[in-house]
């Protein structure tokens, strides 16, 4: 790795971190967690505080991972180095097929949402705004991964002006009760657990961005102490600010126009209780800067895994190549960029594009979790000095069973889409095996 490409800081990290995170899921999820959740308020809030505790947990360690290789590539090198280059393969085609890609749709088109809340007569252009998106951000970063970093930090501040003013709003004039009303006494203990486990699943793409920082890690100045720090600091900060939010929402607006708010865009309904006409066209731009950004952080980290998988020689060869002026993985960002572009075209629904990302995430996380206790063993600590994660084995373990809780109700509750990332992941493996094999 160039040096003069080590230019990431570990404020930069978690800027980069934190404005991925930000972005699109807690804005117009409230109302999906809420309903899995039995359309218990309390409930609900429980399920953000523990899904941000889980992402917590597996941050940990994923910081332990990656400053033991603090190269680019993230979960593709870590699942390369504990199970071998067809399990990182699989990784690594999964997202690029349904996941990560799909992550870049659905931000896309919820910015087209966004941008149509504002101006109504955008409506019918939603997929064609969310298209322009994608190829200006993906221009943007082929520019300059600084460039990238620079509009990542900018949005990153826009993006927290209107969550602070419902925070302090709701802390100071909200008069909704927290009702605790709820569906769930019709359902069995097991429904009830497994419908508290989706409501968590569905936080998580909330809180999905964690491991991108990782993706990038070659790029920071000393990644092996920023990191980890980056990590801890964004992570457990989104978590304070998301219950801070959820609670002010649920103090602002009542609890019939949480369920009536027009794609569970319940925010736009507390910022025309609170501001009128003027402040709601305010938060919503503000809020359409926030999705703007987290697609930006997205495009930005995604390709350097399809560049390291085709460095490693598991992919075609052209999308290792850098741009001889930027030093950028030019046919990587395009090959993402297209991919994604053509999932907005089959019209998947938002809820499986959800899963689609999700599902994959589940499944590869756990196993990267689980190779932490490998390279435990097969690199020891003393032998290969690093970052610890606090708590071992306590948190780890507890990270991998909350996976494997919220990967098995996303089986239950989603299943049709779980079958399609399942599909997708068999003939990855059908790639890898002829491939290798030729």
């Amino acid at each position: 790795m160039n040096k003069n490409n080590k230019i990431i800081t570990v404020w930069g990290g978690i800027s980069i971190l934190a404005g991925i995170m930000i972005g699109s899921g807690i804005f117009f999820l409230g109302s999906q967690i809420l309903t899995r959740a039995g359309n218990s308020l309390w409930l609900s809030l429980a399920a953000w505080i523990v899904g941000g505790i889980i992402t917590l947990f597996a941050g940990l360690s994923y910081a332990e991972l990656g400053s033991l290789f603090p190269e680019n590539g993230g979960y593709y090198v870590y699942l390369k180095e504990a199970y071998g280059k067809k399990m990182a393969f699989l990784s690594g085609f999964m997202n690029m097929v349904l996941s990560t890609t799909g992550s870049i749709s659905l931000l896309a088109i919820l910015f087209g949402q966004v941008i149509s809340n504002i101006f109504v007569e955008a409506v019918p252009y939603i997929n064609l705004i969310a298209i322009s998106a994608i190829i200006i951000l993906t221009f943007v970063n082929y520019i300059g991964l600084k460039l990238g970093e620079i509009v990542q930090m900018v949005f990153m501040v826009a993006k927290l002006i209107p969550i602070i003013m419902i925070i302090i709003m709701g802390i100071l004039v909200g008069r909704e009760p927290i009702v605790s009303t709820s569906t769930l006494g019709d359902m069995t203990f097991f429904e009830g657990v497994i419908a508290f486990a989706f409501a968590i699943v569905g936080t998580l793409w909330a809180y999905d961005g964690w491991t991108n920082l990782n993706a990038i890690a070659g790029h920071m100045k000393d990644a092996k102490k920023d990191l980890p720090k980056a990590l801890t600091v964004a992570i457990a900060g989104v978590i304070i600010i998301y219950a801070l939010f959820i609670f002010s929402l649920y103090r602002l607006v009542s609890y019939q126009s949480l369920f009536d708010a027009y794609n569970g865009w319940f925010i736009f309904d507390a910022a025309y209780a609170l501001f009128g006409q003027a402040g709601q066209t305010i938060i919503m731009t503000t809020v359409a800067v926030s999705v703007f950004g987290a697609l930006n952080g997205t495009v930005m980290v995604t390709p350097h895994v399809y560049q390291k998988m085709a460095q490693d020689g598991l992919f075609f060869k052209i999308f290792a190549k850098e741009d001889k002026k930027f030093h950028t993985p030019v046919y990587s960002l395009l090959l993402s960029a297209v991919i994604a572009i053509i999932l907005i075209l089959l019209n998947f629904d938002i809820e499986s594009l959800l899963t689609f990302v999700i599902f994959a995430g589940l499944i590869f996380n756990t196993l990267i979790l689980i190779s932490l206790f490998l390279f435990r063993k097969r690199l020891p600590v003393k032998d290969h000095p690093r970052y610890q994660v606090w708590g071992y084995p306590v948190i780890p373990i507890i990270a991998v069973a909350g996976m494997l809780l919220l990967l098995t109700a996303t089986l239950i509750q989603s299943f049709i889409p779980s079958i399609i990332g399942l599909s997708v992941l068999v003939v990855g493996y059908i790639v890898i095996y002829f491939t290798q094999k030729k």
